[in-house]
């Protein structure tokens, strides 16, 4: 018997962790049982979650005041757990303040326990050491961006493997039919406005991004406008969007998002892993994202000097082909000047689409998805592969 301890600390790290756990045990020659901490899609593959992954989140400096003695408790509880367990691995899945605490704790107190990290830590935008710092907690690292293991190579980090970033099986249902594409070409263009799923970045850009809408209809004429938001944010969005004339269509189901992807013209969207979401499905874009003064200050800086961009889709590609208005650039005006030569047939609106069509090279790994490569690894990793 097989036993995995698995620790999501979000919901993009829940989807991971589920279909990581699917692949192994289409994989594993051994009956496989898993414990953890994971959230609906973890649950549905068969763990029974110590506790909600969503008392596991900080989002934003304002919230830490308020949740970090829950967090630091469920961290050393969960941590406890793993030791007391003696699982044949710990995976952990992304979220690394929350993630990587534990693992510490563990390796201190088990240090026979292998401890695999799925999604690494951003080393290459900033605070660089906590490359080497991870190898005495970390033994693999399961990297989703193909120049992660060199990145970790250069700064000392623990083993990586390049297993391919999760959007690249959800690919073909971004990528429009015949009659999806002509729908993306007529009149009137659809576009897709992104604004975050958390409720600071709703707080800090809706009211930007409506006033930049507002501004290319003024320029371009009649728009159809789709906000692709998640459940918990619905009804935030649609009282925001009230006033638009005419109101925008709100989608939460992940269908629905995939439908709007494949028939939009352009998308103003705020920085992310979305950006790779459009890149794949061909949707031109200009990026915005604001944050606070302090965290701007502490972080912002830091990062932009280290990168030649946050957007993801741009360090993919390995040029800067997705305009980034961040910070003090972040206005209705600059915002509207990006875009509308994205939403008519321009030289700009033409690079970004070739440029795209480059992804399923970079992002390939040869004929398996990523996470039957993930957990290729992870087997190897334990001598079962």
């Amino acid at each position: 018997m097989l036993e995995l301890f698995f620790v999501a600390g979000e919901e993009s790290g829940d989807h991971l962790g589920a279909a990581l756990m699917r692949a192994l045990r289409e994989r594993a020659r051994d009956e496989l049982r898993f414990a953890g901490v994971g959230g609906r899609e973890m649950t549905k593959e068969g763990i029974a979650s110590l506790h909600p992954i969503d008392n596991l989140s900080i989002i934003g400096f304002g919230s830490i005041p308020q949740r970090l003695p829950r967090v630091l408790r469920l961290v050393r509880s969960t941590a406890k757990e793993v030791i007391a367990r003696r699982p044949h691995a710990l995976i952990i899945v992304d979220s690394p303040g929350i993630t990587h605490p534990i693992a510490r704790r563990v390796r201190a107190a088990a240090p026979d326990i292998p401890i695999v990290d799925y999604v690494s830590p951003s080393v290459w935008a900033w605070r660089p050491g906590r490359a080497r710092t991870m190898r005495a907690y970390v033994d693999h690292v399961l990297a989703v961006m193909p120049f992660e293991p060199e990145v970790h190579r250069q700064l000392g980090g623990p083993p990586c493997t390049y297993v391919g970033h999760p959007l690249a099986e959800r690919a073909p249902r971004l990528r429009p039919d015949a009659e999806e594409a002509r729908r993306r070409l007529a009149s009137p263009p659809v576009v897709l406005v992104l604004p975050g799923s958390r409720t600071g970045e709703i707080r800090r850009l809706f009211g930007i991004f409506s006033t930049a809408v507002s501004t290319i209809r003024d320029r371009l004429g009649e728009l159809e406008v789709i906000i692709p938001t998640v459940p918990a944010l619905a009804e935030t969005v649609r009282q925001a969007s009230a006033q638009w004339t005419p109101p925008p269509r709100i989608v939460v189901e992940p269908a629905e998002k995939e439908a709007a992807f494949r028939i939009a013209r352009a998308a103003l969207t705020k920085s992310g892993t979305v950006t790779l979401e459009l890149a794949l499905a061909g949707v031109p874009m200009a990026v915005a994202y604001k944050i606070s003064r302090l965290e701007y200050i502490t972080v912002g800086r830091a990062i932009e000097k280290r990168l030649s961009s946050i957007t993801l889709a741009n360090l993919f590609l390995g040029e800067n082909v997705v305009p980034e208005l961040l910070q003090h650039r972040c206005t209705p005006i600059e915002l509207a000047d990006a875009m509308v030569p994205l939403i008519e047939d321009t030289p700009l609106r033409r690079r970004q689409i070739e440029a795209f069509a480059r992804l399923d090279a970079i992002m390939r790994t040869g004929s398996s998805m990523p996470a039957a490569r993930a957990a290729d690894t992870v087997l190897q990793l334990l001598g079962r592969g």
